[in-house]
């Protein structure tokens, strides 16, 4: 499921500044970068099933690893997670709307956070 118009997809942040923005609302990114590309996570573990919130972001011209980078956010995501074949956002897929309203009102937090710094 995509969150469309939360206004994060037109945010550029500074990396360590996101990570801790981040941090604060759940999402995490861990292991989960390569140099150019980074992903936030934010773990649901419900009655229904495992579901992830998750933000991908990238880099033109800096450098994830050496935390000298401005990431470009992208429209976040709202996956399921199927054991063992990994995490599914299809349009088929049934997505509880408690689930998503938390998932909304963490964004918007987010959001507003974010768009304090952010470059446009």
């Amino acid at each position: 499921m995509r969150f469309e118009n939360t206004g994060i997809e037109t945010l550029v942040v500074e990396l360590d500044r996101l990570d801790e923005i981040m941090k604060e609302h759940g999402l995490i990114r861990a292991g989960q970068w390569d140099w150019e590309r980074v992903t936030y996570d934010r773990k649901f573990q419900i009655r229904e099933g495992t579901f992830y919130l998750r933000i991908f972001g990238y880099t033109e011209d800096g450098d994830v690893g050496g935390h000298d980078a401005d990431i470009k956010l992208l429209t976040p995501l709202l996956g399921k997670h199927y054991y063992p074949h990994g995490i599914e956002y299809g349009e088929g897929e049934e997505f509880p709307e408690h689930l998503v309203q938390t998932c909304e009102k963490a964004l918007a937090a987010v959001y507003a956070e974010l768009s304090l710094i952010a470059e446009k």
